[in-house]
């Protein structure tokens, strides 16, 4: 076990854990290197070594996030600009204090894990980030997704955001005024978050990215859900979507660098990296579909329940018996060709990914503005099981802005931001579906990753820009006539169904959803043009 005498005096000083509130803790282990980290989470117990190296841990009940126990303290500095709503749940100031005081009772006498990060790679939005755990691996999970060292200037909020994470504490919800013993609770205007009843690490990302979601629209700033990378010649590139979709898959190129898999700023210099790492899903990974993940996953990295050959200790990619929502963690370092600035010129190409599990959307379709707005405000995809909890089949779902369980504005606040950066930019917006062709989810295929790649590497190559496009019948959107290894009848779905009786059914019946989703958008938050560039066929 590591001595307590790790912690210099100085050290100590510099982490003032009492400005917190917390005191008469146990041993406080601060900013270890991943190695150590490792060690105590293993003399801990709460995890092994695979073969690869990388920490394998369970996340217990929880495999997924708990949208239903997220809260957002309901305060006056705040209170107005929020969505309130089943995303978006308020509570009272009172009952935050009195959580509070729980999650600072049950740290007292305990072992403590803290990291101290930061998060923007924009050197004049970086903001501080202090995670407080009670487990030591969430501690080096916190390490993995957060960029390393202070910001050098003066940061966007006076103190930072501080993530108090009580992973082994349960609420009482008659007493705490919580859904269940699980509870994620934002108080924007004090920068912190309490995490408690859950071992999920993603909770831990996603609290900051909510937080900034908050903060930095309200400075002008466009927060996205979506990875990021640069083409040889700097060329930026976008790829918007839900977990599942492709995010991280389709970003990790061999043949771009890396800026980031999936939280991004969009400011008025460009492009920057909300984190410095990567939370990649590894169901079904390999290494000859998606090496440069394979080779990300080594000593530093955390496997979630991920299942390892009790022999041999090597992973099983392909086994789900936990979750399909099998998770790695590690620094982006650990990703061969990353962009070690985090940053890039405004984007040239933005492409919204979505998982049709209908079997309806073309694999591939250029947006026009309006079409751009429409299908970023509706955020169709399918829900991937495992996910959340209680997802075990894909579920047709409309998150707007691809962020809903997110985003704590109004869906126009981010859709303006978006219209008005790639309209100065002259950004295209292409809409690829990664799920399924030939008939629904059960009864079609989900389309090949080779497919979906040399799609999408047309795209940044420039090879489809002569190409002639003509719009399919029933969304109106542009597909290509033909695209470099790719082949030509699967570019049309309406052509390629073998019952067209049925395929139209479900276009119908897709095009309804979309309809009755879009019909909670009101003018004037919505151009008439917007609205139109929808569906063209519905119940009537």
């Amino acid at each position: 076990m590591l001595s307590p005498a790790i912690l210099s005096s100085s050290t100590r000083d510099d982490l003032d854990l009492g400005r917190h509130g917390i005191d008469n803790s146990g041993t406080v282990y601060y900013q270890l290197p991943p190695a150590a980290w490792i060690e105590l989470a293993l003399s801990r117990g709460e995890g092994t070594l695979a073969a690869n190296g990388a920490l394998v841990v369970s996340t217990g009940a929880h495999t997924g996030r708990a949208p239903k126990d997220r809260y957002i303290i309901a305060e006056p500095l705040s209170h107005n600009d929020i969505r309130w709503g089943p995303i978006n749940r308020p509570m009272e100031p009172a009952l935050f204090e009195h959580l509070l005081h729980r999650v600072l009772a049950y740290f007292q006498g305990r072992d403590l894990f803290v990291c101290d990060g930061s998060a923007c790679a924009d050197p004049e939005l970086a903001m501080p980030v202090r995670v407080i755990a009670d487990k030591a691996w969430h501690a080096l999970f916190a390490q993995s997704l957060l960029r390393r060292g202070s910001p050098a200037t003066e940061d966007v909020s006076s103190d930072g955001l501080t993530i108090l994470c009580a992973s082994g504490m349960h609420a009482a919800p008659v007493l705490d005024g919580t859904h269940s013993g699980t509870f994620i609770v934002l108080h924007l205007s004090r920068g912190v978050v309490l995490i408690g009843g859950t071992e999920y690490a993603g909770e831990i990302k996603k609290a900051v990215f909510s937080f900034l979601n908050y903060l930095l629209p309200l400075r002008g700033v466009f927060t996205m859900h979506c990875a990021a990378n640069l083409g040889p010649s700097g060329d930026t590139a976008l790829f918007f979507g839900l977990s599942g979709t492709g995010k991280t898959t389709l970003s990790a190129d061999p043949q771009r660098r890396l800026i980031g898999d999936d939280e991004h700023g969009w400011s008025d210099t460009g492009i920057f990296n909300i984190e410095g790492g990567c939370y990649a899903k590894t169901i079904r990974l390999s290494c000859d579909g998606e090496p440069q993940i394979w080779n990300a996953l080594r000593f530093g990295s955390v496997l979630e329940n991920v299942v390892l050959d009790p022999h041999t200790r090597q992973p099983d990619y392909d086994d789900d018996r936990f979750t399909e929502n099998t998770r790695a963690a590690y620094p982006l370092s650990h990703i061969d060709g990353a962009e070690p600035s985090g940053r890039g010129d405004p984007p040239r190409t933005i492409l919204f990914l979505t998982c049709d599990a209908f079997g309806v959307l073309p694999p591939l379709s250029r947006l026009t503005p309006e079409q751009a707005m429409y299908h970023f405000l509706s955020g169709y995809t399918a829900k991937v099981a495992g996910t959340e909890r209680g997802v075990r089949d894909p579920e047709a779902t409309f998150s707007t802005c691809f962020a809903a369980p997110f985003l704590p504005l109004p869906p126009s606040r981010y859709a303006e931001l978006l219209t008005e950066r790639s309209r100065r930019h002259g950004s295209q917006v292409w809409l690829v579906n990664t799920g399924w062709i030939g008939g629904p989810f059960g009864r079609g295929q989900r389309i090949p990753l080779t497919h979906t790649r040399a799609m999408v590497r047309a795209i940044l190559a420039g090879a489809l820009d002569n190409v002639a496009f003509t719009p399919e019948p029933y969304f109106g959107l542009l597909t290509p006539e033909h695209c470099p290894d790719m082949p030509s009848e699967l570019l049309r779905p309406h052509e390629y169904c073998t019952d067209r009786g049925a395929y139209e059914s479900r276009t119908r019946h897709l095009a309804e959803l979309f309809q009755a989703n879009f019909e909670t958008y009101h003018a004037p938050d919505v151009a008439e043009a917007v609205r139109q560039a929808g569906p063209r066929i519905g119940s009537g």
